[in-house]
This record gives structure tokens, sequence and C-alpha cells, in this order.
């Protein structure tokens, strides 16, 4: 199937008053057509970076190497009106935190109504139509009541399922979901993992699931890369990343996932760092369409 998406040897660093701080190196990878991607990793490993680069978020100090390819498209060097056009309507993310996201004085539905008038010329009876479709289509219920409400009067998993209606309003072709279930109790988040999976079936989307936690992965993605230290140390299918991970790193990740059997008498297990030369040492196909970062 061919790629929809492809990043091609990604470099990012950010100016400081300090010297440039490298905060993605050398990452590439690829996403199909209706395809899905974990991308895995502890907090400042680069993961966010990576997807604010392909929606040319990152703030004007950050420098960007690479290329990446979206429908033959090259995003870095697309003209800020094209950019603005893929951005929200073929491309579209959700963000881990929908408090944070959604403006606090605005009511929900406005701000989905907001996302559709800002790409399509209609009116704002047909943009609060298309919203209330999105709402229901959630699994929000009585969608054009809760489209009144302000983000407050909604409980944490409504908020999250106004992002992820904001995000598919348009019919997008690739998603992006950086840790869309991090604040979300275990119940509310297997909820929101399902309805990511059967919306991704029913639209055939391509996505890009960012988490630090392997153990959500494994239930929405096909494909896992991990990354620490700004580098994929390891990027393969689900099935052969936890039953033969050959990185330290990697393999510290599965060992901290908890499971019925955890002691809880116990501690968790813990991720122990991997010193940076081994972590930076060629990506090599350890078997087929499995790479690893691993001594000769």
């Amino acid at each position: 199937m061919p790629s929809l998406l492809q990043v091609e040897h990604l470099n990012i660093s950010f100016a400081t008053q300090s010297g440039d701080v490298a905060a993605v190196r050398d990452v590439s990878f690829s996403i199909a057509e209706a395809g899905t991607l974990g991308l895995v990793g502890e907090s400042g490993s680069g993961k966010s970076a990576t997807s604010l680069a392909i929606m040319r978020l990152l703030p004007p100090q950050a420098h960007i190497t690479g290329k990446i390819t979206f429908a033959d498209n090259d995003l870095l060097a697309l003209p800020d009106e094209a950019m603005r056009r893929t951005r929200g309507v073929r491309i579209s993310m959700i963000f881990q935190e929908p408090m944070t996201a959604l403006n606090p004085v605005m009511r929900v539905g406005d701000q989905v109504a907001e996302a559709v008038l800002a790409h399509h010329r209609v009116g704002k009876p047909e943009a609060w139509t298309r919203t209330v479709a999105a709402l229901r289509e959630v699994a929000i219920p009585d969608p054009d009541r809760r489209a009144r409400d302000y983000p407050h009067q909604l409980s944490g998993g409504q908020r999250q399922r106004v992002m992820i209606a904001m995000a598919l309003v348009n019919h997008p072709q690739l998603l992006i979901a950086d840790e869309p279930t991090t604040a979300l109790d275990v119940t509310i988040q297997a909820q929101i993992l399902e309805l990511l999976a059967s919306l991704r079936e029913k639209h055939r989307l391509a996505v890009l699931f960012i988490s630090h936690d392997l153990g959500v992965v494994s239930r929405v993605a096909e494909e896992v890369a991990v990354m620490y230290a700004g580098e994929i140390v390891e990027m393969g299918p689900v099935t052969g990343i936890f039953s033969s991970a050959r990185h330290s790193y990697t393999r510290g990740l599965i060992s901290a996932i908890p499971t019925l059997k955890t002691d809880r008498s116990q501690p968790l297990a813990t991720v122990e760092k991997t010193a940076r030369p081994a972590a930076a040492l060629p990506l090599r196909e350890i078997a087929p369409g499995h790479w690893a970062r691993v001594s000769p």
C-alpha cells in the first residue's frame, strides 16, 4: 500500500541562550493510507516535536531539516497559505488536554463549527448542521443540546470527544493523536480508544498515535516506533516489538507495563536509562520490517 506520509531524516533543534538544543535527530518513518503508527517514548523524547513539525506548528526558534512528504507534497516547502489549507482539512490533530485546548468562554459547538467555517464556503446554519452530526458521530448524547454547552459543563471524556469531532469534522486523511487518553481514567480511556478505532475503520483514516504508554499503543497501532533521546531506537510491527524487542529501552518500556499479575506490594518496574552512545547506534534491520539500534 502506498505511503500517505513519509518522514525522512527529520532533525529539529531549538535556539536557546546557551546554544542550539537538538530535540529530534535523524527520524524517519512512513504511514500507509489507512495505516496506523504508534510513536512511543517518555516525555522529552521528541514525539510531540515531531508531530508539530508535520503540522508546521513549531515556534520560530525551531530549526528543521529533512523532508516531510504528505500525499506527494513536501510539507516543509509548502507556502504558508497552502499549508493552512492542508492543516485542519487533510491533516488534523487531537491534543492531549482538551480543557486547555478548548476555549473556556466559547460554546463547544461554536468551536467545532469554527473549524468548518475556516475551511469551507458554507453558511453558519450548514456549519452548525455539520457540527451536530460530528458530535453525534463521536457519541455525544443529545448533541444539539450539548453543542450549546461550555467546556466546563462537560466531563473529561466528553471534552475529548469534542476534540475528536473537531479534528474529524472536515474529513481529513491523516489524524495525529497526541496523548489523547493521558488525562482520562482507565474506563473512559478504553471508550476513547474504541471510538478512535471505529472512526479510523469507518473513514479509512491514517493515524499517527503518540503516547508514552506502550500498552495503549499496542491496542490501536499496527506499527510502533520507539523514541528515546530524540531518536527512533526501534521500529516494527506491534507483535514483533512485543515478542522480540531488541533495544534495552524498548524492553524496559515493556517490562514497566503493569498487568493483572503484577504484585502490588512491590514497586513497579522502572526503565533503565540507555547511554547516549548506545542510543546513537545505526538502525539495523534485524527481521523483515523490524529495525533496532543494537550493537553489532
